[in-house]
């Protein structure tokens, strides 16, 4: 596996791993396998694993824990300050504050039985907190030893240079796939471009559209939170699968899946793509697409058969104008 580089130093493998879906969100999950697939991603070199105090909530950094065993040196954790929680999992809502920030980050620490973490984001700004003072209580953890580097996630362009004034911002992390280019429209990848910020994105895959994995909304479970997104209402979802189709004509070119060509071009975009999966077979599919290089012709092929036009639906409900934190 090949390595990326981020921002303030952080070096990490070219594609991570997101751990959500093992906990939470997508339905029944398997400990199990989800165990052997945390493992098996470090003896591929997919070291850079992507969690969340709100994943379960708790659970899925606990679950890394029991994983990773006495691997930890092998792998880059990235972690999250989620909306405020109680110890009991009770949401209460956005906190920026760095007083619950260092909370957040302590009880990080505790589940994840580690003494530092690596990478750890604000999940979301927080509007009725300064960035500054947000983007200061991460900083002080670093001058504690408690947190190695600091990110933001679906922060607008603005907010990132508010944000790198204060400290330097290893990684932003957004949700970026030929599907949702957004940041590309609204100047957050060429800020954090500027700045020397690294780019992370989330949902490299669509939410799953971008794979052979889900061709029809049967195969969610029923208890699958995508079924409530708009771009997963039947009409959407028969659309933009639709345009999954031409991404498969390139695919077949590379003798390649959907999901590694789409993988290849949010990595020829500068990206490091974080695809989330709790099965083995898909994180060999998903890392072997680390060795695809697309040329500027095959990217821009790419673009223009998946026309933001025809994309139909948001990619998670909220319209957020550029320059707004989401």
């Amino acid at each position: 596996m090949r390595s990326a580089r981020l921002g303030d130093g952080l070096s990490v493998s070219a594609i991570g791993l997101g751990a959500m879906g093992m906990s939470a969100y997508y339905g029944p999950t398997d400990e199990t396998e989800a165990i052997a697939t945390l493992r098996h991603a470090l003896d591929l070199g997919v070291t850079f694993i992507d969690t969340a105090e709100a994943y379960g909530p708790f659970e899925n950094e606990k679950l890394i824990a029991r994983a990773i065993g006495d691997r930890r040196d092998e792998l880059t954790i990235a972690t999250k300050a989620s909306a405020e929680m109680d110890d009991d999992g009770t949401i209460l809502g956005r906190n920026g504050t760095p007083e619950y920030i260092r909370r957040a980050a302590e009880r990080s620490l505790r589940h994840l039985g580690m003494e530092v973490i690596d990478l750890y984001y604000l999940h979301r700004v927080d509007p009725q907190v300064p960035i500054e003072e947000s983007v200061g209580g991460l900083a002080e953890l670093v001058r504690e030893g408690k947190v190695r580097h600091i990110g933001l996630s679906e922060a607008s362009a603005p907010t990132l240079r508010r944000a790198q004034a204060v400290h330097p911002i290893a990684a932003v992390q957004s949700e970026f796939s030929l599907f949702a280019r957004d940041m590309l429209r609204n100047d957050e990848k060429a800020t954090a471009d500027e700045l020397g910020i690294g780019v992370v994105a989330f949902s490299p895959l669509g939410r799953g559209t971008l794979t052979d994995g889900i061709r029809s909304l049967d195969d969610l479970s029923p208890d699958d939170a995508r079924r409530t997104l708009p771009r997963f209402q039947p009409q959407a979802f028969a659309a933009n699968r639709a345009l999954v189709d031409r991404v498969e004509e390139i695919a077949r070119e590379h003798d390649a899946t959907v999901a590694q060509i789409a993988l290849a071009w949010v990595m020829a975009e500068g990206v490091v793509p974080i695809p989330g999966t709790r099965h083995r077979a898909r994180l060999d599919e998903n890392a072997a697409a680390a060795g695809i290089l697309l040329t500027e012709a095959e990217r821009e092929r790419l673009r223009s058969a998946l026309p933001d036009g025809e994309i139909v639906g948001s990619r998670d409900g909220i319209d957020a104008p550029a320059g707004v934190d989401r």
